[in-house]
């Protein structure tokens, strides 16, 4: 036996990190268990974006401005550490249909609380753009951090300020809701939190358990170092839909924004390819494309590399998150697909909150697991 603790995290990425945190916080005794490294699987794949602006008004939404919330928190004592940046986000359309369109999720968002900015011209914010869009949405809320950083500090908060024992390289062989079994030896717990992401589907089965989470693929295209030439983060009104389709196949829409070190990411991608890794250049000449339709000028940049990471989806594009009825002890924090970093301080103080009987900030019914058909 390892040892024991009122809670066991599986997981150190962004999510677990966070649950991690605000457990320790909640005066809970935590145990990090992780196969591989802080943030090495698709948090360090990701861009760190801590988005409103791409949510349909909803249980996700409710739960994203809690957590954008808890960020802006977080970063008023440790936003360097994060290298979090209140850079805003700019919606573009290229026809009077887009526009449209993007207006009326602007007006429904703004019913529900957020700060939704119509942008005639988008010269103004962006004054690199292509000048033949209809116009844009600005929502002064979007921010960024640096995901690897802001997981890695997060654990180290929550072992330095509240005792959190973090097992890296630590491979998890079984798990039950008061033990779960590693490479190292078991550890006894209150509770066990599955913040797997992508394999969140993969622990539940080791608990015996269902937990309907797949892999999505994306694609990550970066930069050469520039002068800043993207001030915000900018993405084409397709964007939203394309998170919240459910197909398969493959879906690119453009999304182009900087970072401190003068590098500008570019995306999205979204298909369900299982994990494999293989480098895919018509994915990687759709994603160019788009970018320079926004961006003209990105046709005379080099691009240095490319990345890809894997979103934990799930069927209704909600994360599960708390108490798990067929195990008694088991908790989910899995399954954010591509809002996993905006959506993590939520996740860890609303489990936090369901784990100790406080009241949490939003209703834990949406993400229930047993919303799932058998």
């Amino acid at each position: 036996m390892v040892g024991s603790a009122d809670v066991v995290v599986i997981g150190a990425g962004m999510v677990g990190a966070a649950c991690a945190y605000y457990c320790g916080a909640a005066g809970l005794a935590v145990t990090v268990v992780e196969r591989g490294s802080v943030a090495g699987g698709t948090t360090g794949a990701g861009e760190g974006n801590v988005l409103l602006s791409d949510k349909e008004p909803g249980p996700e939404l409710d739960l994203a401005r809690w957590s954008s919330d808890l960020w802006r928190q977080l970063a008023a004592e440790h936003g360097p550490a994060f290298e979090y940046e209140t850079k805003g986000g700019l919606v573009v359309a290229a026809s009077d249909a887009e526009l449209a369109a993007l207006f009326d999720l602007a007006d429904r968002q703004r019913s529900a609380g957020v700060v939704a900015s119509p942008v005639a011209d988008l010269a103004s914010c962006e004054p690199h753009l292509a000048p033949d869009l209809a116009g844009g949405v600005f929502y002064p809320e979007d921010a960024q951090v640096q995901p690897m950083l802001a997981a890695a500090h997060l654990l180290r908060l929550a072992r330095e300020r509240f005792g959190a024992t973090v097992l890296l390289g630590t491979e998890v062989l079984g798990v039950t809701g008061s033990e779960v079994r590693t490479s190292s030896g078991g550890v006894s717990a209150g509770a066990v939190v599955n913040a797997a992401g992508v394999w969140g589907g993969a622990v539940a089965e080791l608990a015996g358990v269902f937990v309907p989470v797949l892999p999505r693929r994306g694609f990550v295209l970066v930069t050469e170092p520039l002068p800043v030439l993207v001030r915000h983060k900018v993405y084409s009104a397709g964007y939203v839909a394309d998170v919240a389709a459910d197909t398969g196949r493959l879906r690119t829409s453009a999304v182009v924004e900087g970072t401190r070190s003068g590098t500008v990411l570019i995306g999205a991608s979204r298909e369900r390819v299982g994990f494999d890794r293989t480098p895919s250049l018509p994915v990687l000449r759709s994603l160019a494309a788009g970018a320079i339709a926004l961006f003209p000028f990105l046709a005379r940049v080099n691009a240095l590399r490319a990345y890809c990471g894997f979103r934990p989806y799930c069927p209704d594009h909600l994360p599960v998150i708390g108490a798990d009825p067929r195990l008694p002890g088991l908790w989910h924090a899995c399954g954010h697909e591509g809002a996993g970093i905006g959506l993590a301080p939520a996740t860890g103080a609303l489990l936090a909150a369901l784990i100790t009987g406080a009241t949490p900030g939003v209703s834990a019914t949406p993400f229930r697991v047993d919303r799932f058909a058998a």
